[in-house]
């Protein structure tokens, strides 16, 4: 039998590292992704630890022939079974009409561009295989304003419509498609985002994470872990009947 292979983009950190570590319990030899693949050492032995086997490979998801020969590389560990998109960059923080139109197009070319490119160059051999699952890791910006990041909402709901189509496209074919769509998860990253809110909003940072923390029903954010065991559920065949979806992991910010 061959090996089930799982993709992960962006799996250097945070939500990434948490999704392959959670699909490398679960049985996947995992292909992990950044455009450094010397920021993965820590990703594949955490992989490692938990028993499963693990990969790094250089991809940037902004450029196609850097996706496809990561592509390439995956497919020679086995089987592809499931991609996860989740490579991403949080863009400006800012007033639109303040925003440059590089930045824009960094951050749309990063999480929108990006998931096309990387279920694009490994649809065809998940059409063969006549099974599947794709999981673009949106967020709830792409359901809900967030003060300041155009790029990142727009980017981020553009995904969760791709997501949709897809699905409809590829469903013939055995193959689910979804998205997951992440609150603030707890980490360096979100107090960045936390800094520049309340920078940009002019109040403190304990006001700027207020508004994320009280928000939802828990009081809480979100652990990157709860955000893993989704995808690793939507991976798995407990979800054969889930395609289409845009899954919340939010603490209950976005019920929608």
């Amino acid at each position: 039998m061959s090996v089930r292979v799982a993709v992960v983009t962006g799996a250097n950190r945070g939500i990434g590292r948490a999704i392959a570590v959670a699909l490398g319990a679960a049985g996947f030899a995992v292909a992990v992704t950044a455009r450094d693949p010397a920021t993965l050492k820590e990703t594949v032995d955490d992989v490692e630890a938990g028993g499963g086997t693990a990969l790094a490979l250089a991809c940037d998801v902004r450029d196609e022939a850097s996706v496809a020969d990561m592509a390439a590389a995956a497919m020679e560990l086995g089987t592809v079974h499931t991609v996860v998109a989740n490579a991403g960059i949080a863009g400006p923080t800012a007033p639109l009409h303040e925003i440059a139109l590089a930045d824009w197009r960094d951050c749309v070319a990063t999480d929108l561009d990006g998931v096309f490119l990387t279920f694009r160059a490994f649809a065809p051999a998940l059409i063969a295989a006549g099974e599947g699952s794709m999981i673009g890791v949106s967020s709830m910006t792409g359901k809900r304003p967030l003060h300041g990041r155009t790029p990142y909402a727009a980017a981020k709901m553009g995904v969760i419509g791709l997501v949709r189509t897809l699905a409809v496209e590829l469903g013939p074919h055995g193959i689910r498609v979804n998205a997951v769509c992440p609150g603030a998860v707890a980490g360096p990253r979100i107090d960045d985002v936390i800094a520049r809110q309340a920078a940009a909003r002019g109040i403190s940072a304990a006001e700027a994470l207020a508004a994320f923390t009280g928000a939802s029903p828990l009081g809480r954010l979100v652990v990157a872990g709860e955000v893993a065991a989704a995808c690793a559920y939507l991976a798995s065949d407990a979800a054969a009947s889930i395609t289409g979806e845009d899954m919340n992991v939010t603490a209950g910010v976005v019920m929608y």
